[in-house]
């Protein structure tokens, strides 16, 4: 099965996005060859858009990534997400202060005068929204960042800061980044994520929905939960630090009910697991784009065929452990 890639078009960004946007996290120098020939694939296969952080790689991701855009030229062509103001084993960083610094940090890092689409890594629900939108609305005034938005932000919280910017003239959220996978998270893998998936999560995709927000989705496949490897009966065969977050997070009854189902359907279209899974988080009727961060082409080929598997409402459901209408 092969496929192109499909974009989109979010109001405020002046580039198309593609709808399988890699992540940059697998990126450093100190494996700058093999980081530039991955990125130079996906760019290749159509992946114009990248995922990164002020905080991935303590930021060496940051530096790498930007030195693959200088040598490659291909600033102009690329749809940057950058993530900022992540909490540290200190405190909670979401204040006006930390965002400005670390975007001077990011400016630097990637060698840009901007940033196509800034996210809030974290939220910090003890501090006002206003401050928050007013540095954020500041550097967008400034052609300094594009669109803006909040990872692990609750749809109630964005709602509170689109009324203040509503209020004061000023520009709201215009993404959002949530947890969103057919699985259901019991635990979250790290502390202080949002996760919009399963049945708790409903609530907020109706709002996202009824928004038309778009949502840059991370963990389709539940920290590799769909990849295959985790069954019920080799649980404590795992002892990987990401595998362990997988156990923990995800590998409970309900999720191995959904699985069951991802398999089923996934014969049944001569597909692999993975891309049933991601299929499913595609096939929503919000405006997602799936973040995923593929270390080889083949995978990342394998993520933009799932473009191509469309389903149904009804099959929707059916994943979601509901019945099939007759």
């Amino acid at each position: 099965m092969t496929a192109t890639m499909e974009y989109g078009h979010i109001d405020g960004l002046h580039k198309p996005i593609a709808r399988i946007i890699q992540g940059t996290i697998m990126v450093s120098s100190a494996r700058q060859a093999e980081s530039f020939a991955l990125l130079d694939a996906i760019f290749a296969e159509g992946g114009t858009t990248f995922d990164t952080a002020h905080v991935y790689g303590n930021g060496d991701t940051e530096r790498t990534f930007g030195r693959w855009m200088r040598e490659r030229g291909v600033r102009d062509h690329v749809v940057i997400i950058d993530k900022g103001a992540h909490h540290n084993a200190d405190r909670q960083r979401v204040t006006a202060f930390d965002i400005e610094a670390d975007l001077h940090d990011s400016f630097a890092r990637l060698g840009v005068d901007t940033i196509d689409i800034y996210i809030l890594h974290r939220d910090d629900p003890s501090v006002p929204v206003d401050s928050i939108v007013e540095i954020l609305n500041d550097y967008h005034a400034a052609g300094k960042i594009g669109i803006f938005g909040g990872s692990n932000w609750s749809h109630e919280r964005i709602a509170a800061a689109n009324e203040y910017a509503y209020a004061h003239n000023l520009i709201p959220f215009s993404a959002s980044s949530p947890n969103f996978s057919l699985a259901a998270q019991h635990e979250p893998p790290w502390p202080n994520c949002v996760s919009i998936a399963a049945e708790q999560g409903r609530s907020a995709r109706d709002w996202y929905a009824a928004h038309k927000t778009p949502l840059f989705t991370w963990s389709s496949l539940a920290g590799g939960f769909f990849s295959g490897r985790f069954r019920r009966d080799n649980l404590d065969g795992f002892t990987e630090y990401l595998d362990k977050l997988c156990v923990t997070s995800y590998c409970y009854e309900d999720n191995f009910q959904r699985l069951d189902r991802v398999e089923k359907m996934a014969r049944e279209r001569g597909v692999s697991l993975p891309q049933m899974a991601l299929a499913y988080v595609l096939s929503q009727p919000q405006d997602i784009y799936a973040l995923v961060g593929c270390n080889t082409v083949a995978e990342f080929r394998a993520n933009v065929a799932a473009l191509t598997l469309k389903l149904t409402p009804e099959e929707i459901r059916w994943l979601e452990l509901g019945a099939i209408a007759e």
